[in-house]
């Protein structure tokens, strides 16, 4: 079951990258000059090492993990809320 969920928040976790940077928000400019570099790709890989490494730990059976992932989705979660609406 916690393998499901850890997959399933991985899932949000990027369409949630996707649409910040989607967003065009002015923010995205301050990244560091390896980001631009790397474009969109650095992120992506960032997010896919996270939960490729959250479901090995999960299938090996750590269950903590998962609630180490959900409370990073949460923060994720977060930040996106406050870059989507503009409160940042």
């Amino acid at each position: 079951m916690a393998l499901i969920v850890v997959f399933l928040l991985g899932i949000g976790n990027f369409a949630m990258n996707r649409a910040v940077m989607d967003s065009g928000h002015p923010l995205l400019g301050e990244v560091p000059w390896f980001y631009h570099a790397l474009g969109r790709r650095f992120a992506l890989v960032v997010e896919f090492l996270l939960l490729l490494a959250s479901l090995l730990f999960v299938a090996e059976g750590t269950p903590w993990v998962a609630g180490a992932y959900a409370a990073y989705s949460l923060l994720n979660a977060i930040a996106a809320w406050l870059v989507l609406t503009g409160r940042v």
